[in-house]
């Protein structure tokens, strides 16, 4: 219905520009979809390249985010390929990103970075948020557990399940200090160059 909504707008003479951030919008609810259905069934791994499937998540966050947030990109490499299902991956990524958006109550900033090793990749996001508590750093990925005043505590216990489980990774808090900041650190296995 809604995809006869945008028709409608067309034809309306509605500016081309509204018309196409409408339709990412119904794209990504195509993806959250599509997501949903994935969690909890067989899921499928395909190589990709690890820099353009965070970057695409970065920067469709970065656009639709506050201008009181500041977003940085940094990789060392252009193309570091590895197994993942892209949906799911990316709802991981989208998911850091919007939790460390909440922690610094949509004003602060927000780095991203990727690195590699011989057998890794090293994914750091970091913000300037209220930070966790030492105690909590485990906890955080339990189901259920929140610390905001709505939502079901299911993100980062779905988000460690999706790197764990599925692409057989690790997620954790690299560190956090109170008022300052934390950084999440996801590591995949870096697919070998035949």
């Amino acid at each position: 219905s809604l995809l006869g909504w945008v028709e409608i707008l067309r034809l309306e003479n509605v500016d081309e520009n509204t018309i196409s951030e409408i339709e990412k919008d119904i794209d990504r609810l195509n993806v959250i979809a599509d997501r949903f259905s994935k969690i909890g069934s067989k899921t499928v791994l395909k190589s990709y390249n690890v820099v353009e499937a965070t970057k695409n998540s970065f920067y469709y966050l970065e656009s639709r985010s506050s201008k009181q947030v500041e977003f940085t990109f940094k990789t060392a490499s252009l193309e570091i390929f590895t197994q993942l299902n892209l949906q799911l991956y990316g709802w991981v990524i989208e998911n850091l990103i919007k939790n460390a958006i909440d922690a610094m109550e949509g004003k602060g900033k927000i780095s991203l970075s990727i690195e590699e090793t011989d057998k890794e990749i090293l994914i750091k996001i970091t913000d300037t948020g209220k930070g966790i508590p030492k105690n909590l750093h485990q906890k955080i990925f339990s189901p259920g557990f929140t610390t905001k005043k709505r939502g079901w505590g299911l993100g980062l216990s779905l988000a460690k399940r999706i790197i764990e489980d599925y692409h057989h990774g690790k997620i954790s808090v690299l560190k956090s200090e109170i008022n300052k900041g934390t950084s999440f650190l996801v590591s995949l296995k870096k697919q070998p160059i035949n």
